[in-house]
């Protein structure tokens, strides 16, 4: 059982007991993706049998649910020169040619994303025992930049649709604990094992429920999402990755007293553990439901912004 008024003496347990600190050694900055390796690659791919695809992003618009919390503002999209311009021949090319340009705006995780390992710190302390001072300055991240997951989130993703095995009409409510026990026995209801190096995506069903009523609190409110009780397994597992179709993978309001975020705080700077957020998991899910195959090739790479502590993300599941 979890105390909920000492949210302190749980994480610094946790954190204890979860520690990869020192496992790839003392220069490493993938943390778990080190778990895919090329064996796990090459028997992800032997997965596609269809050839059909799925992009696991939603769309990056003005429309999106970002209400401004610590300046997260959804995307501006801009254009710089048009078809109206060159319509006009006002853009002083030669021969008849024009074209269009544009511009986007943006803070990297105010929609489909990955965190990187120097965006949480524990007590000054960032991923792998470093000074978070000296890993994270004005300057970006100098030492676990998103640069270095570019190429190797790539690998076998599972679905885990807890949402449709769990709730009703597939849709968890808000403030529901996913634990280690709900991951199992949507696992066993899928027919899929979970192996080291897979990208688990864990479908609750609130962006269905956000479409459908409107983002309201969406971007930071209530939700469904993983239990502080899950961090041990999140390390035993040896998943490399873990993404969610919500703002902040682990269940809101959280377990404890005055905490904030205390799931995100032993898995990125003390497990190395990459984590997705607000990926689109539906039609995706609609197709595992129908086909009862829940595993999948998964490509997911960052835009490798130099020094970003995340990224926006467009992961393409194909089966």
């Amino acid at each position: 059982m979890l105390d909920r008024t000492d949210p302190e003496a749980a994480i610094a347990e946790a954190a204890r007991v979860c520690s990869n600190w020192g496992r790839w050694g003392e220069d490493d900055v993938l943390g778990t993706v080190n778990h895919i390796g090329e064996g796990e690659r090459r028997a992800a791919a032997g997965l596609i049998r269809l050839g059909v695809s799925f992009s696991l992003a939603q769309r990056f618009d003005m429309n999106g649910p970002q209400k401004g919390w610590r300046r997260r503002t959804n995307p501006v999209h801009t254009m710089l020169d048009t078809g109206v311009d060159a319509a006009r021949g006002t853009q002083g090319f030669p021969h008849g040619i024009g074209g269009a340009d544009d511009v986007v705006s943006m803070p990297l995780q105010c929609s489909t994303q990955w965190d990187g390992l120097g965006h949480i710190f524990d007590h000054g302390r960032a991923w792998n025992d470093r000074d978070a001072a000296e890993v994270v300055t004005s300057e970006g991240d100098l030492v676990t930049g998103i640069e270095h997951l570019a190429a190797p989130v790539a690998g076998r993703g599972v679905l885990l649709d807890v949402g449709r095995v769990l709730g009703e009409d597939g849709e968890l409510p808000d403030g529901f604990a996913i634990t280690t026990d709900h991951l199992s026995a949507t696992a066993a209801a899928h027919g899929v094992t979970i192996r080291r190096g897979d990208i688990v995506c864990v479908r609750t069903g609130q962006l269905s429920r956000a479409r459908r009523r409107g983002w309201g609190d969406y971007a930071g409110g209530p939700a469904p999402g993983l239990s502080f009780t899950t961090a041990p397994w999140l390390r035993s597992s040896e998943i490399a990755a873990i993404a969610t179709d919500t703002w902040g993978f682990e269940v809101r309001p959280n377990e404890f007293d005055h905490a904030f975020q205390p799931l995100h705080q032993v898995a990125i700077p003390h497990i190395g553990l990459l984590i997705g957020e607000m990926w689109d998991l539906d039609a995706l899910a609609a197709h595992c439901a129908d086909d009862g195959v829940h595993e999948f090739f998964l490509t997911a790479a960052p835009i490798p912004f130099t020094g970003a502590v995340g990224s926006p993300v467009n992961p393409i599941a194909v089966k």
